[in-house]
């Protein structure tokens, strides 16, 4: 097929096709053991997490002196006020962080970067995030997503010399996967890359590019015919920003991050050498899975700065604020927010470094911690950010500049609110995270069952999958019935002053029970169970609260072994602990009582206009225009607004 062929219009494709995409690009194996995996079976793993595991000396000493860096660089050269309110990270900031290497945290030494683990990557985009968010989506959105991270999982030898020193010192790069009308059902995906020679050449819109307006490399996601010679399917392709026939078209804007450089990319006939591909032809969905069982990571380490930022002005402001006599924080119902925010950034501490530590040492696979963590900080942090706001009244819906301009201080309550309210769509929303989860927590059922509760095998194919079945569930079902939750002198060694073994022997109990209830679900509803979403995102919510209960009291307990406020950890980890059961206890609930069928009968009405009478006496602000945007291959008639930064 030559360059001049017309791209396809956006395929065409059924549900069912569409979850055999999504099926192909998941890792189809479990080559390595799972904590959350097992948790999710109905076993309590304490072992695999237990001793908590830590960082390399070297690797410690090497992540603390960057950090000491980046604390002296952020606190005397960032201007966060400045950035909300020019909407822009100004070119020197980023010039800085390039000449301080935070642009190559997690880039091998050998090719120019810093070599820090996880572990310290993600305590450095703390640092950076709590002065400024958008720079810690800079930074995340460069490595996490962008081009190292493919590069060094995925790239051939080459590619790795041509590209990393680059990003290491001088290059910004971004990810592109989402198109104005494809987010999460990549099957969708219309832009295609052509063989074309040495060459395939790429038309097609990318929109929401993080990084890139000011990007000089992109990782692009593009769908390769399938012809002679050309085994075809969506394909990961790094490409220079400055090619001809490749145009930002605009720059968005959001509610928050407003400092970041977002925008959508057209490309127009653009050639991309064959030697930049990353990968096999079809392989780019699944590296783009496996770039972000790691770089979903970056989120959760954005949300710990929250928390801790949270808890510091709720500690300052409710000691000096006073109501009735006394500091607002002593009086419960404001209390009772504080201990909260208290508890919960632990958790999320605990959570964060724990999978970042196993991503680090590799024994574990951690594609379930990694979406884990992911969600649950993105909906905790947005809860704690929620509470501050509240605890501040009417200054924390006041913004920052207001504050200092009638002489108080300027607190950004209201900006960090904003801020935090794009993580629960970020790399996943919230609800596909759910999905996500779900479908690897059943994995071991499916690949036993999946046959039998698949409408379209045939009645040979389920008899098989009943016997291989039935020799399955006789082997496990019996265990779900009794455990060392039940012993009371289980996981001794985490009672102390404080005594935190009776948690983790809730949490076996529990993953017993989320098993069972798991089980039973698949029983009820077979082949319908993927349908049932809330059901399948109240059993993953479980599963978190589980995951963030036994990380706070291996967390506590490591701390309590070095003599680092062990006994305040142990203190934090139990109020957790039993504020996670009460939600836990929810959740049980409302997998069997809930709305859901009556939800799905409303939603019929509401789309069929049975309750159109009800938006009557309301005029409708919005703009004229589609509701999504025309994205047809094709020349750009538009200014290119690229910024790249030199």
């Amino acid at each position: 097929m030559s360059a001049s062929t017309t791209p396809s219009s956006r395929p065409a494709v059924t549900e069912r096709e569409a979850r055999e995409v999504a099926e192909a690009a998941r890792e189809q194996h479990w080559r390595k053991p799972s904590f959350a995996k097992e948790l999710f079976l109905g076993r309590f793993r304490l072992d695999l997490i237990h001793p908590h595991p830590l960082p390399a000396d070297e690797a410690a000493q090497r992540g603390e002196e960057f950090l000491a860096k980046l604390r002296d660089f952020v606190e005397t050269k960032v201007d966060a006020a400045l950035i909300e309110r020019d909407a822009r990270i100004p070119d020197e900031v980023i010039d800085g962080l390039k000449e301080l290497g935070a642009f190559g945290m997690k880039i091998d030494t050998k090719y120019g970067g810093l070599g820090l683990t996880q572990v310290y990557y993600n305590k450095a985009l703390s640092l950076a995030g709590s002065a400024c968010p958008a720079i810690g989506v800079l930074l995340s959105a460069h490595q996490s997503i962008g081009v190292p991270q493919p590069l060094k999982l995925f790239g051939t030898q080459e590619q790795k010399e041509r590209f990393l020193p680059r990003c290491a010192r001088t290059d910004i790069s971004a990810f592109l996967l989402t198109e104005p009308d494809v987010g999460s059902d990549p099957a969708r995906l219309a832009t295609t890359a052509v063989p074309d020679g040495d060459d395939y050449v790429l038309d097609g819109v990318k929109l929401w590019t993080t990084n890139g307006v000011v990007a000089d490399l992109l990782v692009v996601m593009a769908r390769v015919p399938k012809s002679e010679g050309h085994k075809g399917g969506i394909t990961a392709f790094v490409v220079e920003t400055n090619s001809p026939g490749v145009t930002v078209e605009n720059r968005n804007a959001f509610m928050g991050l407003r400092g970041i450089e977002n925008g959508v990319t057209r490309f127009h006939q653009v050639r991309v050498p064959a030697a930049n591909r990353v990968g096999e032809e079809g392989q780019g969905l699944k590296i783009a899975l496996t770039t972000l069982n790691t770089g979903r990571l970056s989120l959760p380490a954005s949300c710990v700065a929250a928390g801790k930022w949270c808890l510091k002005i709720a500690r300052e402001w409710s000691a000096a604020r006073e109501q009735w006599g006394k500091p607002v924080a002593h009086h419960e119902a404001v209390g009772s927010k504080i201990s909260f925010i208290a508890a919960t950034t632990f958790a999320l501490e605990a959570v964060t470094d724990l999978a970042s530590q196993m991503a680090d040492e590799d024994r574990n696979d951690i594609r379930i911690e990694g979406a884990l963590a992911k969600l649950y900080a993105s909906e905790m942090a947005w809860t704690m950010a929620d509470e501050l706001v509240q605890i501040r009244g009417g200054r924390g819906f006041e913004t920052a500049e207001s504050l200092r301009a009638r002489g108080e201080r300027g607190v950004p309550a209201e900006q960090l609110l904003r801020d935090l309210r794009i993580n629960r769509i970020f790399e996943g929303s919230t609800e596909i995270m759910h999905l996500l989860i779900a479908r690897e927590a059943v994995d071991a059922h499916l690949s036993v069952a999946g046959d039998l509760i698949d409408p379209e095998k045939s009645l040979g194919d389920k008899a098989r999958a009943g016997a291989n079945a039935g020799v399955f569930y006789a082997k496990w079902l019996p265990k779900l019935v009794a455990g060392p939750g039940r012993l009371p002198t289980s996981y001794g060694e985490f009672k102390h002053e404080v005594d935190l073994s009776g948690h983790l022997r809730y949490v076996e109990r529990t993953a017993r029970k989320l098993a069972r209830s798991t089980f039973y679900g698949m029983s009820r509803w077979q082949g319908r169970m993927e349908s049932k979403q809330g059901f399948l995102g109240r059993i993953v919510d479980i599963g978190a609260e589980l995951f963030a209960m036994s990380a706070s009291c291996v967390r506590a307990e490591l701390l309590r072994g070095r003599g680092d406020h062990g006994r305040e950890a142990y203190q934090l980890a139990d109020v957790f602990c039993r504020q996670s059961r009460i939600r836990i206890e929810e959740l049980f609930n409302r997998l069997w009582t809930n709305t859901d069928d009556l939800d799905r009968k409303v939603v019929k009405g509401v789309l069929s206009g049975t309750y159109e009478w009800l938006e009557r006496g309301i005029v409708d602000p919005s703009g004229e225009g589609p509701w999504i945007a025309d994205a047809t291959p094709g020349p750009s008639r538009k200014e290119n607004v690229h910024r790249p930064i030199r």
